[in-house]
């Protein structure tokens, strides 16, 4: 199913129908999220799943948010150097470095042993989600807005690119939503960030793509905050 939303998605972005394919991978990272409990549930669980999971999100968390990120650059004004060989615009193909790299951080999670109960790098349905949020804002705030002029701007688009294409691979920990038990102690970051991750959707309701713009960053800055404080009282 996470597959399906991934090749929907594509195909929606590349007709120009960016809700859907936002929607699409919203779906996608549901079925993520939930495919390893209904696995053990069912006794499905092995290594073929496993295999499945890093290939479907490869397509959902890596191709389709390039595909996305692509579509803004196309759309974004010419006053950049863009340049053109045989008529095609190659400025904006460096999305494409979205999926590259998404592709070597899946590829790097099924072998580091040190991510079982945490991340090294953003985790790409974090980052898939983020460029989609990116591009639903693109499309959906006011083009006379300030805020649109920066988020649709290719001189915001491609430094951003390179950033998140480092953060996927860097040797980053970022805490994972994964609970051993319910208790506070030991669980602190993960309620602390469900706290304010809902409030900030119930604040951006009718914007929520807004929210994911900042959930994210936040996620980032979070962990690191966490991994200093670790260090401090370690």
């Amino acid at each position: 199913m996470n597959l399906l939303c991934g090749v929907a998605g594509i195909v929606s972005a590349m007709n120009g129908y960016w809700q859907a394919a936002f929607w699409f991978m919203i779906s996608g990272a549901i079925f993520d999220f939930f495919d390893g409990f209904v696995a053990r549930l069912l006794g499905v669980s092995g290594s073929l799943g496993k295999e499945l999971d890093s290939l479907s999100d490869v397509v959902t968390f890596g191709v389709l948010p390039a595909i996305m990120l692509y579509k803004v650059l196309l759309s974004s004004d010419l006053s950049y150097p863009y340049f053109e060989i045989a008529n095609v615009r190659v400025t904006p193909l460096i999305a494409f470095m979205i999926a590259a790299f998404s592709s070597l951080r899946l590829a790097k999670f099924n072998i580091d042993e040190r991510q079982s109960s945490s991340f090294i790098g953003l985790p790409t349905p974090a980052n898939a989600l983020f460029i989609g949020a990116l591009s639903f804002a693109s499309h959906d705030l006011c083009h006379c807005s300030t805020i649109h002029k920066v988020i649709a701007s290719p001189y915001f688009l491609i430094p951003l690119t390179l950033i998140l294409s480092y953060l996927l691979v860097a040797e980053i920990p970022l805490f994972a939503m994964k609970f051993k038990n319910y208790k506070w102690q030991g669980n602190q970051i993960r309620y602390i960030f469900i706290l304010l991750s809902v409030t900030l959707l119930l604040i951006f309701y009718q914007w929520f793509y807004m929210a994911i713009l900042i959930i994210i960053p936040m996620y980032i800055l979070m962990s690191i905050i966490n991994n200093r404080l670790q260090k401090t009282t370690s």
